[in-house]
């Protein structure tokens, strides 16, 4: 396992924060007639950019909630504080809504996430983000989408994008295995141990883009231990572009939430994996 070496100063940390532009509620999928009321209601997304710059990397962060919960301005998941912090050190952060279980199953939910990775990638640049610079993360059940989407070609194939598109994936305490949620829309018991086309783990090859993968020293039941062993079979895979951050002193919550913290080592992770990448891009 490959420790990141955090390389951004604290100096850095405690310079002037950039002013921020946010644009809210934009639908990422375009064929508005065919969408269901629930797309139309659930397919929107945040953007947070940097006032005035140019060029500047772009972070799709999806938030937690088991797949069943969540929105992109409900307190308790931190995206407005999230995106605000990042955008404020120079990186534009999209914050999508998704479709949530029972409502739909899997992969619908997958779907969307491709679906707003794809609308970033196409449309950042109007916005004065560099498209070759959009990188995808998340926390929890956000997390797990990311690497879905970013691990997967056949997700973004419908929207004419490959893996090279992911300029990287940072994600916070995924599970790495068929998520809970979908083993239980499947009548599966939640903790029977599955690992096949919805698994991040599936996919895991060589030829992937960059991962980031962070965890929390008291992170929930196994968790951690499925990050460790995502890591550790990336590595075995001779996947070179693989780093990994246990945080300590945090639980499954907080290791996302506290990213709005400024000198959180989870957030200063993120950033210099999103600098480190962006400047080979």
């Amino acid at each position: 396992m490959r420790l990141l070496v955090l390389l951004l100063s604290l100096a850095a940390t405690s310079a002037a924060a950039i002013e921020t532009k946010v644009v809210k509620d934009i639908p990422y999928k375009d064929d508005v007639i065919s969408l269901t009321p629930y797309e139309q209601e659930r397919c929107k997304l945040d953007l947070t950019v940097p006032a005035g710059a140019k060029g500047f990397a772009t972070y799709v962060w999806f938030y937690g909630g088991g797949m069943k919960n969540g929105a992109k301005d409900l307190r308790t998941e931190y995206c407005t504080e999230i995106r605000e912090s990042l955008a404020q050190a120079g990186v534009a952060v999209v914050t999508p809504d998704y479709r949530l279980s029972p409502k739909v199953k899997y992969p619908a939910y997958v779907d969307d996430a491709a679906a707003a990775f794809a609308w970033t990638v196409k449309h950042i640049a109007e916005h004065g983000g560099d498209p070759r610079k959009v990188f995808i993360g998340g926390h929890s059940a956000g997390a797990t989408l990311a690497l879905l989407v970013g691990m997967d070609p056949d997700r973004l194939k419908p929207h004419g994008l490959t893996l090279g598109s992911v300029a990287g994936i940072a994600q916070v305490s995924a599970q790495v295995l068929t998520h809970y949620t979908i083993r239980e829309e499947r009548n599966q018991p939640r903790y029977a141990i599955t690992c096949d086309e919805a698994a991040p783990a599936f996919y895991i090859r060589k030829t992937l883009p960059p991962i980031l993968t962070i965890y929390a020293q008291n992170d929930m039941l196994s968790r951690a231990e499925e990050n460790q062993f995502f890591v550790t079979t990336l590595k075995a895979a001779g996947h070179a572009e693989n780093y990994s951050l246990r945080v300590d002193d945090r639980d499954h919550g907080t290791v996302g939430h506290n990213i709005r913290n400024l000198d959180d080592p989870a957030r200063l992770a993120i950033l210099n994996f999103i600098a480190k990448q962006s400047a080979s891009r």
